[in-house]
């Protein structure tokens, strides 16, 4: 009775070490903290007189911030950028500012005409992320300008100073303050890259119905 040979494929373990999931690759790892750091944020902001929370609060909130720019880094220098990522990423960053824009508002950090500035970021983040979803339909990428990238920078390092709120104005008397002028100025960057998009994102639109009618 004949015996197969050593190299038969049915018997042979698969050659080479399985690549790991893009899924699990470490930028988008990142991601996924960033997106779980959310919550973590929103615990701790709900105790707005309680001034270790505040500094706990900024501490998780820096770390996401920062995994914001890693995350992008490593994809690109390890050549681990995917098609989930992609999509994450940007919902990550919406959610980390959304959420800390309303805690602050609710607890009364943000008050006053300072509102219409919180209004204004929230509104062009939903404007964009709608215009983005419609325009991937008819497969027109929207990128990302250096003013974007300037305006979430701005809105991340405004934010950290209004995280850290009463706590921080023992440390550095002007806090509040300067998180509320740096809450403006990318308002103002808001306004900016939102008419962008949204000039970018229509003449596509209009380019489409004019080739639907030909």
């Amino acid at each position: 009775m004949s015996t197969p040979p050593l190299n038969s494929s049915a018997s042979s373990p698969a050659s080479g070490p399985k690549r790991p999931s893009s899924a699990m690759n470490l930028p988008n790892l990142l991601t996924y903290g960033r997106i779980l750091a959310v919550p973590a944020v929103v615990v701790c902001l709900f105790w707005p007189n309680e001034r270790e929370m505040r500094w706990v609060a900024l501490a998780i909130f820096v770390l996401a911030a920062v995994t914001d720019y890693l995350d992008g880094y490593l994809a690109r220098a390890w050549s681990q950028q995917s098609a989930l990522g992609r999509m994450l990423d940007p919902i990550a960053d919406k959610l980390l500012v959304a959420a800390s824009l309303l805690m602050l508002v609710a607890d009364g950090t943000i008050k006053s005409w300072s509102l219409w500035a919180a209004l204004i970021i929230l509104c062009r983040e939903i404007l964009v992320s709608g215009l983005r979803e419609f325009l991937a339909d008819l497969r027109v990428s929207v990128p990302v300008t250096k003013v974007a990238k300037w305006k979430t920078a701005a809105q991340l390092v405004a934010l950290s100073f209004l995280i850290a709120g009463q706590a921080g104005e023992a440390v550095l008397p002007g806090t509040l303050r300067i998180g509320i002028a740096l809450l403006w100025i990318s308002a103002v960057l808001t306004l900016y890259t939102g008419w962008d998009y949204l000039n970018h994102g229509v003449r596509h639109i209009l380019a489409q119905d004019e080739r639907s009618r030909g």
